[in-house]
Order: C-alpha cells, then sequence, then structure tokens
C-alpha cells in the first residue's frame, strides 16, 4: 500500500490537485554506529575523504524515514505526500533522520 504513496518535494504535482488534506506525517529512524567500524571511520578523518561507512549508513537511515513516511501516509489514506523534508541529527546513540510532509490525497486532472 505505501508503496504507492508519491512523494514529492513540491506544493504542487503536474497533472494532480489536491482533493483532501490529511495533515503532517513524519517517518523516522535512529540507526546506530559499528563500534569498530566507528574507530576506523575516526581514523579515515586524520587523512580526509569521503567516510564510505557513514555514508552508508546516512542512505539507509534515509531510505528507512521515506519507506516509514509513505507508511505513515497510508494509514490516513493519503496517495501523496507534499513538501517533504528531512531533518537529521547525530549522537551518541546514533544518527537519527526524521522525513516529513503534508498528507493529501490527490487526483488526476481532466483535460
Amino acid at each position: 500500500m505505501s508503496e504507492k504513496v508519491l512523494v514529492v518535494t513540491t506544493e504542487t504535482i503536474a497533472g494532480y490537485h489536491v482533493v483532501e488534506t490529511m495533515g503532517e506525517v513524519f517517518g523516522l529512524t535512529t540507526r546506530s554506529r559499528n563500534v569498530v567500524s566507528s574507530v576506523g571511520q575516526s581514523l579515515k578523518t586524520i587523512v580526509g575523504g569521503e567516510i564510505k561507512g557513514y555514508t552508508k549508513l546516512q542512505d539507509t537511515a534515509r531510505d528507512e524515514a521515506i519507506d516509514r513516511l509513505k507508511t505513515a501516509a497510508a494509514e490516513v489514506d493519503a496517495n501523496a505526500v507534499l513538501m517533504m523534508r528531512f531533518d537529521s541529527s547525530s549522537g551518541a546513540i546514533g544518527d537519527s533522520v526524521a522525513a516529513y510532509g503534508t498528507a493529501v490525497k490527490i487526483e488526476k486532472d481532466i483535460d
């Protein structure tokens, strides 16, 4: 069901109009870092360059947050999320990512 939810960062979707607004929805996740990997990645900060382990962690967290956002939208019977944004933070526990936007029901425009 959630795979049918369209997520966009814009206010409108070309060729569609909003017929109902359900309100704000969120997709949240916190991913912990592997201690051994963290030590190795910390050494990378000395020489510079991409820290691939952290990049992978961010990608995984982002994808999970979007999936949860779509699920939250589907639960309120929305078929789209407008103005999707991300917020993230790093802490002692791990990296937190929040995806959020406005859940709406859209219909195709009649030409």
